[in-house]
């Protein structure tokens, strides 16, 4: 008898281990024997724990579990899919996963995350072992044919990138996961490493056949201890197994990897900033030209891709370029992994093909506030994203439509406010934040967030408001068209969002009358 309990930090955050221990003890009180499998989580947060059974009708669910639920569960016999008042069914028949295109997350949360057994019964190494047959040049056109696009914010074609560092000649080159996640409310690619570590092994390595490079490197945040940690894991068992190393499955190509760590830094996750802190140096912006594809870490020729952009390309190799490209919405092809956070009913991860509006992902997927208060806004694309009103939920969820209204997708990230948000509050914490995260290389970002929160400080004080708001456009003007990198640049997206659709909360107050 297996029982599944999630071992990813969402997961033991709310009790999982307190469980599986729980779990086990009772088992072994009651002389049952049960086999606890750690999993990763399948990305329904709002029902962690969840414990999964596997019985003949499928995996049985049991949700938002506590120690005290223990005894009550072996007293319905759970272990044999027994009901239960947490119970919820065969999982994979809930609404919110039925309705997924799983393409790159279909094995998280079925998994054991560092079984290599169980990552290659479930298809796992299927595309490596396809783009050995295949060759660099081939892995290269297939990519491109995906249409498959970073992950990371910026949208650029992987296939062309990759293409570029193909092309270059150095002796030496690498590939550099971009797994420093800071965007508030996102949240995929920790659970990639926690749930699914090999497939974004795999993903790089055929990475590196493609373009010729031999060593590669995942550059993670230092706030992913068990991302960190499983990941690690996983490479030493995938070195042990010769899927890494030298002569991987017995190929001519070799690939090693490491694991680095940085310091939490939110400006690291832009390309060349990450590339100075893997060198050892302070995280700050480089100048463009040279693009890294060209003079990347260490000088050398690389390929920066962010983690779902690797981890999607397994699938690609292992079904062909053309499932991937046939699903989407114009330009934005295949799947992506959208994370619902902040104020929502069924927070977590839905993976979808492109073209879903942002309503219903909202309101539909989502289940609206978890409040029941009237959503008021959402911001897309992390702290430096735009805020889009209930009147834009028409917006199909793709890089260009989002483009039109100026509004990015970045790396998935929904966060959800109602309608007791003060959205003058939420610009002034965009320009703190930009403030507090700047690397300082930038006149416009270094100074002008600073001069940014003052000016909203004035505001609120209702000292001159129409001419700070007219001087806060004027700001973000120059630092939209001014700073260095996405940093200051992408600042004045959830400013000027909050100003344009919520001009009310930026009106002058009126003053509290005098008591008598």
């Amino acid at each position: 008898m297996k029982i599944f309990i999630p071992r990813d930090m969402a997961a033991v955050a709310v009790g999982a281990d307190h469980l599986a221990t729980a779990i086990a003890a009772e088992a072994q009180a009651r002389n049952i024997p049960l086999t606890i499998i750690r999993n990763g989580s399948r990305g329904l947060f709002w029902l962690e724990p969840l414990i999964e059974v596997a019985t003949a009708a499928g995996r049985i669910g049991y949700a938002n579990l506590s120690v005290a639920d223990v005894p009550s569960l072996f007293e319905s016999r759970f272990f044999e899919g027994g009901p239960h008042d947490r119970c919820i069914g065969v999982v994979e028949r809930l609404p919110y996963l039925a309705r997924q295109t799983r393409f790159t997350f279909a094995r998280a949360g079925v998994i054991d995350p560092v079984s290599l057994d169980d990552y290659r019964r479930h298809g796992g190494y299927r595309g490596l072992e396809a783009a050995l047959s295949l060759g660099p040049a081939a892995i290269v056109a297939a990519v491109k044919e995906s249409g498959l696009r970073g992950r990371g914010g910026a949208g650029f074609p992987t296939g062309i990138k990759w293409e570029t560092v193909a092309r270059a000649s150095a002796p030496r080159k690498y590939i550099v996961c971009n797994a420093d996640e800071g965007d508030s409310g996102t949240f995929a690619d920790r659970l990639i490493m926690e749930a699914d570590p090999f497939m974004l092994i795999e993903g790089m390595t055929i990475a590196g056949i493609a373009v010729g490079a031999t060593q590669g490197y995942i550059y993670l945040r230092s706030e992913y201890p068990f991302a960190i940690r499983i990941m690690n894991e996983a490479i030493a068992i995938a070195t042990r197994a010769g899927w890494l190393g030298r002569g991987i499955a017995g190929s001519r190509f070799d690939f090693d990897l490491e694991v680095r760590v940085g310091a939490g830094a939110y400006v690291c996750g832009e390309e060349t900033a990450l590339l100075e802190s893997l060198e050892g140096k302070r995280g700050q912006v480089r100048a463009k030209p040279p693009l890294p594809a060209i003079k990347g870490l260490f000088g050398q020729p690389t390929v920066i891709n962010n983690t779902i952009s690797l981890a999607s390309v397994p699938f690609i190799l292992a079904e062909g370029a053309q499932r991937y490209a046939g699903i989407g919405y114009g330009r934005s092809r295949g799947t992506m992994p959208v994370q619902l956070a902040g104020n929502i009913r069924h927070g977590g991860l839905f993976e979808c093909a492109f073209g879903i509006t942002l309503g219903e992902l909202i309101e539909d997927v989502g289940g609206g506030t978890a409040s029941g208060r009237p959503v008021r806004a959402v911001q897309a694309g992390g702290p430096l994203g735009a805020y889009f009103p209930p009147a834009l939920f028409d917006t199909p969820y793709d890089y260009e439509a989002f483009a039109r209204r100026d509004g990015l997708i970045g790396h998935g990230g929904l966060v959800v406010f109602d309608d007791t948000a003060d959205m003058a509050k939420m610009a002034r914490f965009a320009m703190e934040f930009c403030a507090h995260e700047s690397c300082g290389k930038c006149t416009p970002c270094r100074i002008g967030a600073v001069r940014g929160v003052e000016t909203f400080d004035k505001i609120a004080a209702g000292i001159e408001p129409e001419k700070n708001l007219a001087l806060v456009r004027d700001l973000c003007e120059t630092m939209k068209l001014g700073s260095l990198c996405a940093m200051g640049g992408f600042t004045p997206y959830p400013v000027l969002s909050a100003m344009n659709h919520f001009p009310e909360d930026f009106a002058a107050k009126p003053l509290p009358l005098a008591a008598e």
